[in-house]
């Protein structure tokens, strides 16, 4: 009898789960659209029944014949629902007459017709005006959209001195609009897609149909097909449901709030994904040396982008390793030092009660709470307190003997190396791991280091993107895409695209020009005839 309960729970805990797995917005493909106005009418009052922003219009034609303009306050122009209103109201009926008002009778340049109440509401409930005629088994979405918005300004987590001072904001069609007048092209494809049984959130999966490879396309689109979830706010929830390996600490998929960014990444053959309600905009495939680089590099000077960018690589390896090194050498390693500067360091940590790693995780875990509280409190205070509360609490720390003044300075350095990681996703992964480097330090000394260093470099090296392998272009190796690694060469030399993301097309410009920059050191203008310096005998 205990069998057949559980069978019967476990049979309803299903069905339930069934049901609520079900989108409402399919059962409404199943409805059609009534031939009597009293029909829909009554059907759309019930189902948007105590939606107080739902309002219906009733109005008559000029042949006294009845018809409803619906729409959901705040999404629409209202100004502009009121002018198609007032043309409906004196137009001259027909027998086809959902037809004729399509075709050339409102002035709105974005009509579309529905026989189902699925397309027409789902069109509604993202700002369009919904039209329904008596005695017509058709209806109208005007696309007649006025929902307020923020205007474009500069993201402020991709700040450039030099390059465009734009940013996506949180309406998808002005972000698709500035990534198309960026590439005016028409293999620029834009295909849609609906996620979330609750939300219904438009998403928009782009990239350049002449570039990109048709089967990691189809690999995007299939991923995010298989989405079942009850609403979608930001690309987080759909970063964390299409990368490839889960448990993973580095990210697979790369965010940008910056137009050019994105266009840059179509160019290179990869795909966009963009989600209405959030200026982040997803690109993949992504691999790890795009964590080191940043838009400015491309608009600056090969030579000062090259010296940058050593200077960005140096900088993390000091934020991985910094603290572990410390609690190995005042561990373990104490030759390693100077004799000066050991019996400084031995000074400084002489009346400090604590090991060397105990003092490291305390320091660490206050730099990171410091930094949190900066961000989470109001921009005026933010950045005084963060900077306040690190030189206090450092000060504090140190002359009460909990932590050495070394200490401070390492957990600084530390602190500040990270900044300089331009993907905010990839300084954090980088914080995570210093903290089992650190442990791994107080334990094994340098043996341990090396060791976390192996099993990160390994780690990585089995992870992929969409198929790619992450640490390329080193692994496997790609000598014609290290070009653009380490060091950034100069426009005129990178005339392919990186070829270890699969490409329809590599060549990225002509050849001539960049063969003539290259045997003369650049365009001399030979052609320009100058005055001589000296001065012209009579």
């Amino acid at each position: 009898m205990t069998g057949i309960n559980r069978k019967k729970q476990k049979e309803d805990e299903e069905s339930l789960l069934q049901k609520r797995n079900y989108r409402f917005i399919d059962e409404l493909r199943s409805v059609p659209v009534f031939l009597s106005l009293e029909e829909n009418k009554n059907y759309l009052k019930e189902l948007f029944k105590d939606s107080s922003d739902f309002v219906i219009r009733e109005f008559r034609l000029e042949q006294s014949q009845d018809a409803i303009l619906f729409f959901v306050d705040g999404l629409t122009n209202t100004e502009l629902v009121n002018e198609a209103m007032k043309t409906l109201m004196i137009l001259e009926g027909g027998e086809q007459l959902i037809d004729n008002i399509s075709e050339s009778v409102l002035p709105v340049s974005q009509i579309q017709k529905a026989n189902n109440y699925a397309d027409l509401l789902l069109s509604v409930l993202g700002g369009d005006t919904g039209l329904i005629v008596d005695r017509n088994n058709k209806a109208l979405m005007l696309g007649i959209r006025g929902m307020e918005k923020r205007s474009i300004n500069e993201p402020d987590t991709e700040t450039v001195i030099r390059g465009p001072r734009e940013g996506f904001v949180e309406n998808i069609r002005t972000n698709t609009s500035m990534i198309r007048r960026k590439l005016k092209t028409p293999h620029l494809k834009m295909k849609p897609l609906t996620i979330g049984r609750e939300s219904n959130t438009s998403v928009i999966i782009t990239y350049l149909e002449d570039l990109a490879d048709p089967k990691i396309v189809e690999e995007v689109i299939g991923r995010l097909e298989k989405i079942n979830i009850d609403a979608v706010l930001e690309t987080g929830y759909l970063e964390e449901f299409i990368q490839d390996s889960a448990y993973s600490p580095f990210p697979q998929v790369q965010y940008t709030e910056r137009p050019d960014m994105v266009a840059a990444a179509l160019l290179q053959g990869r795909i966009g994904i963009m989600v209405d309600g959030t200026p982040f905009v997803l690109i993949v495939p992504f691999v790890f040396t795009e964590i080191m680089q940043a838009s400015e590099d491309y608009y600056e000077r090969f030579q000062i982008a090259t010296l940058i960018r050593w200077l960005r690589y140096f900088f993390m390896v000091l934020s991985l390793l910094t603290p572990g090194l410390y609690v190995a050498i005042t561990t373990f390693h104490q030759d390693l030092l100077p004799t000066t500067l050991l019996l400084s360091v031995a000074a400084a940590r002489e009346s400090i009660p604590f090991p060397a790693v105990v003092e490291a995780f305390i320091m660490e875990v206050t730099f990171e709470a410091l930094r949190e509280a900066g961000i989470r409190l109001p921009k005026a205070v933010g950045s005084a307190v963060s900077i306040l509360g690190a030189l206090v609490v450092g000060q504090a720390a140190v002359e009460a003997g909990i932590v050495s003044a070394s200490m401070v300075i390492v957990v600084s350095l530390t602190g500040i190396a990270s900044f300089t990681i331009p993907r905010f996703n990839g300084a954090i992964a980088i914080r995570m791991l210093r903290f089992p480097i650190i442990v791994a330090a107080a334990l094994l000394g340098m043996y341990g280091i090396l060791i976390s260093i192996l099993l990160i470099i390994g780690h990585m090296a089995s992870l992929r993107s969409f198929g790619i392998p992450y640490l390329s272009p080193f692994g496997p190796l790609s000598s014609s895409d290290l070009k653009d690694v380490i060091i950034r060469s100069p426009w005129w030399l990178m005339r392919t695209r990186p070829t270890y993301i699969p490409l329809q097309d590599e060549k990225r410009m002509g050849e001539s020009l960049s063969q003539e920059i290259m045997e003369q050191s650049g365009q001399k203008g030979k052609k320009i005839k100058h005055e001589s310096s000296e001065v012209k005998k009579e």
